[in-house]
């Protein structure tokens, strides 16, 4: 995409204040006596300890502690990510926190670097400017944004690469700037140096400061930061064994704890000196450590830096738009159709682009195709085939259902990471997002079928009249959708293994039912099967095909001359000892449909339920767990 030229000046014009973005009011970040304890059946463990503490506007904040101190629990509260187990009081601007209305102005920014994959950085800025900035902003404006933020964050030269191609740090920046699209007053990253060799990781912690100083709450949990990367940060939160251990500017660390007999050696790190206080390698000093912070709380943020530094920052925030912060602002820019048209154009450009996959499909179905059409060749009008020919249906229901849910299983567990991470930062709602992903996966869905009937139905010397071949076509299509949907209920809420593992294993039941009690006529089998086997959607489309094969009105077939006798010479009375004489196609279509349309809202729910459970949905989960520990104790 080609950038204007008036969007090269205001990029070139004061790139810490990025002029062009929506102007939100800064946002200071409270918390006092904050706990979390997270509890495993009758275990129960406190992980924060009733700490304290204040993040501000214009700062660069550092959290840091031991590995298992609480620093990334802490983030995820403060963020809004992890709620339940919290208890305390978090503040915005001095007010008790709303927290729907913080989770609309923040943003926070994983360890993972999920990116939408097949998608070059330029495009991705662009779609993301589309999503968060609606159509009421002009073109002209949103190409003014994005350039401003790609140059900020040095990301010209990587602008038409695919996100996969790009480097770690560029990852990281990316990251960052998608979230900056739409000005978030409040910031947080998890480990955003992890990963990062010492020049990519200064880059962006020092990227991360200029976005700070334009008067926006930067918040970092950190591991182990060198010296250097230590001094950037204006702000230091130490957690030591769920408690505060320090907070206050990064120059002030080692005369904290100077004043606590503990002299950080002249050549040594500070981070990693008060990290390693805080985790007992000098001995016990945590609870002198909390006790010395508890007394310097109210010390102001600027002890211990120069008058410059906060000079400067004073100035770059007093330009900023002040004032209480507007609960109707924060609403999603776009509306539901303009995201749906952004991800529908999104999700199309991947499929596109993923051409290896696209081509594995392709073989798959021509060899697929092949092979049934092989084996069950020229038998449509024999016969004495026609047992085998009904096994032919029934093969073709089997590669609809597995082509088709498999690679679901396989890819969207990942995918959901990914909605999961944009979902959170409010890009869009799950009604689009879920409708595009509908929307997006038929038209290949349908190709693929169209591949394998146009090869296996003449090979097997099927009916070709138009209206059978429309209704054949009709049902494979309708099972496929069906089996794609089936894979992304099971998928929404699984890991990649346990989806792997669970797909197929309900599968075989579905397969079983919709052939229970074939053979036996119109002899009904008892109730409890026949609504077992209602519940099989592969039922509806077996019986599909066979109506759509040997339905009426049909000659009978061939019977060849080397064969004495064809018990099955008559259409109609094979349909009749198949147990399908009272068989309506339309019946079977408007069945079809409606399970399509109920396992694409239980997808839905199930997804929406995972990226944000209601009440009942957490009662269900709790109980589970709950019985899942009794069990492991009883065993």
């Amino acid at each position: 995409m080609e950038v204007p030229p008036q969007a090269a000046a205001p990029a070139a014009l004061g790139q810490a204040h990025l002029s062009h973005l929506p102007q939100r009011p800064p946002i200071n970040l409270g918390f006092q006596d904050l706990s979390y304890t997270v509890s495993n059946g009758k275990i129960s463990k406190l992980i924060l300890r009733g700490i304290n503490g204040e993040f501000r506007s214009g700062q660069l904040t550092a959290i840091l502690g031991p590995s298992g101190a609480g620093k990334s629990t802490l983030l995820n509260i403060l963020a809004g990510y992890r709620v339940n187990g919290a208890s305390g009081l978090i503040t915005t601007n001095g007010q008790p926190r709303d927290l729907k209305l913080f989770r609309k102005l923040s943003r926070y920014i994983m360890q993972d670097d999920l990116l939408q994959p097949l998608i070059t950085v330029q495009e991705a800025m662009t779609m993301a400017a589309d999503l968060k900035l609606g159509n009421d902003m002009s073109t002209q404006r949103k190409t003014i944004i994005v350039e401003e933020i790609i140059q900020l964050l040095r990301l010209g030269k990587a602008r038409n690469t695919a996100s996969e191609r790009l480097s770690g740090g560029e990852r990281k920046r990316l990251s960052i700037a998608l979230e900056l699209l739409n000005n978030p007053p409040v910031i947080f990253l998890d480990e955003p140096t992890t990963g990062l060799d010492d020049v990519a990781s200064s880059t962006c912690v020092s990227l991360l400061k200029r976005v700070a100083r334009g008067g926006r709450t930067v918040i970092c949990s950190l591991h182990t930061p060198s010296a250097r990367l230590f001094a950037v940060f204006d702000h230091v939160y130490v957690v030591a064994e769920g408690k505060c251990g320090y907070q206050g500017t990064a120059a002030g660390v080692i005369p904290f704890l100077k004043e606590l007999h503990l002299p950080c050696p002249k050549t040594y790190n500070p981070a990693d000196f008060v990290i390693e206080v805080s985790s007992g390698e000098y001995g016990s000093h945590t609870d002198c450590m909390v006790a010395a912070a508890d007394n310097g709380r109210s010390q102001k943020w600027r002890q211990y830096a120069t008058e410059e530094v906060y000079e400067e920052m004073e100035m770059e925030i007093e330009q900023l738009n002040t004032g209480v912060v507007d609960k109707h602002s924060y609403k999603y820019e776009s509306t539901p159709c303009q995201q749906f048209s952004v991800l529908l154009k999104r999700m199309l450009l991947q499929t596109v682009r993923n051409r290896d996959y696209l081509w594995l499909r392709v073989c798959l179905h021509l060899f697929l195709g092949g092979i049934v059409g092989a084996l069950f060749s020229s038998m449509g009008y024999d016969a004495s085939k026609t047992l085998f020919n009904f096994g032919f249906c029934y093969a073709c229901i089997i590669v609809m259902l597995y082509t088709t849910m498999m690679p679901i299983l396989l890819a969207y567990p990942s995918e959901v990471l990914l909605v999961k991470r944009e979902y959170f930062n409010r890009w869009y709602g799950l009604k689009p997002y879920y409708a595009a992903l509908v929307v997006s996966r038929t038209p290949p869905t349908i190709f693929f079928c169209l591949l394998y009937v146009v090869i296996v139905y003449p090979l097997t010397a099927q009916p070709m009249e138009a209206a059978r071949i429309l209704m054949f076509i009709t049902i494979c299509i309708l099972t496929a959708l069906i089996s794609e949907s089936l894979g992304t209920l099971i998928s929404s809420t699984l890991s990649v293994v346990n989806s792997m593992f669970v797909g197929p294993v309900v599968s075989v039941p579905l397969m079983l039912l919709a052939v229970y009690g074939i053979g036996s006529g119109d002899e009904s089998p008892p109730i409890i099967w026949r609504l077992a086997r209602a519940c099989s959607f592969m039922r509806y489309s077996l019986e599909g095909l066979v109506v759509a094969v040997y339905g009426p009105p049909r000659d009978d077939l061939k019977c060849p001359n080397e064969v004495v006798y064809c018990e099955y010479k008559n259409p109609k009375y094979f349909i009749k000892m198949m147990g399908m004489s009272g068989v309506s196609f339309w019946v079977d279509i408007g069945v079809l449909i409606g399970i399509l349309f109920a396992m694409n809202l239980a997808a839905y729910y199930l997804l929406r339920q995972r990226l944000s459970p209601n009440y009942a949905f957490r009662a269900i989960k709790y109980i589970g767990s709950f019985i899942k520990n009794k069990m492991s104790l009883t065993m």
